[in-house]
């Protein structure tokens, strides 16, 4: 059943609204080529672990361990390879007169920041805030 003109207006708001609000979030959420990448890694991932389950079984067959090791080291190898993803990396320079995170300065280390406030007040300040914008109290 397709969606009337005024559900399809209303989806649209919400996207945007997605959008403006957390765009890595709704990015992750659209999917596309990253996606069908994760599925065919997950795939080769599954069929590496049962073709180590099989080397596994066939050194148990025929009593060697070396054997045996060698499937567990494909089992190993196909889970890592499905739990990790290569999809190249961006990197952006720093502008002149930048740290190379584009951060400020960070304060110097000590037990308390140049305001006097400790680590969980400023923690509790933080959550605080976090709840305000967020409406909730």
């Amino acid at each position: 059943m397709p969606l009337s003109d005024r559900e399809q207006q209303l989806l649209e708001q919400m996207e945007r609204a997605l959008v403006e609000e957390d765009p890595k979030f709704a990015t992750s959420m659209r999917g596309g080529p990253g996606q069908a990448r994760n599925r065919r890694r997950l795939a080769i991932g599954v069929g590496g672990v049962l073709v180590g389950l099989a080397v596994i079984l066939l050194g148990v067959t025929i009593a060697q361990v070396p054997v045996g090791a060698i499937g567990f080291a494909i089992m190993v190898a196909a889970v890592v390879y499905a739990a990790t993803d290569k999809k190249p990396a961006l990197h952006v320079l720093p502008e002149p007169g930048q740290n190379p995170r584009g951060k400020a300065p960070k304060a110097p280390r000590g037990g308390k920041k140049s305001g006097g406030s400790s680590f969980m007040q400023r923690m509790e300040e933080r959550w605080e805030k976090r709840r305000e914008e967020e409406g909730r109290f």
